[in-house]
């Protein structure tokens, strides 16, 4: 009987601590992704935080829902989701084609910005060229008030805390 309520005892503090266990801390940005007048099919974008290294620690959003052209963000697919296959549920969102924008919310740790890592956008387009570092910056909260211009697929990329 000691052991049994014992044992129960045990089971109430580990249920008790689990509930008080938080997620990590995330801020909201709105971000805006505007692309280029480029030809052809829709942009895949991924947006990853990356460290000094310049290592994927998380990926944020995916533009581009069909897994099969996952491959042609070759760093990503190569370091991070080929690799890995970290469920992306609730961070994918459809293409766009040239000149479309896109408007989704990036949910960002709060202890990776000012503490030395990067935010990278990567982008490809089927039968077109792939840019590793379309956009890229230091995940700052300076840089984060700021517009970014791109060097592929991407024009500009706008981002708003919440």
């Amino acid at each position: 009987m000691k052991r049994i309520l014992g044992l129960a005892f045990s089971l109430v503090i580990l249920t008790t601590l689990i509930a008080f266990v938080q997620a990590p801390d995330t801020v909201g940005y709105k971000c805006m992704i505007q692309l280029t007048n480029y030809e052809g099919e829709g942009a895949y974008v991924v947006v990853s935080v990356v460290d000094k290294e310049d290592k994927y620690v998380e990926t944020l959003y995916v533009q581009g829902d069909d897994e099969e052209w996952y491959r042609d963000l070759t760093a990503w697919w190569k370091n991070l989701y080929g690799v890995k296959r970290p469920t992306l549920d609730g961070i994918v969102g459809e293409t766009v084609t040239g000149g479309q924008r896109k408007m989704t919310v990036l949910q960002i740790p709060s202890d990776k910005i000012d503490t030395g890592f990067k935010l990278r956008f990567e982008s490809a387009v089927e039968d077109h060229e792939y840019y590793k570092d379309d956009v890229e910056f230091d995940l700052t909260t300076e840089n984060l008030a700021t517009k970014k211009e791109g060097k592929g697929y991407i024009r500009y990329v706008r981002m708003i805390k919440q």
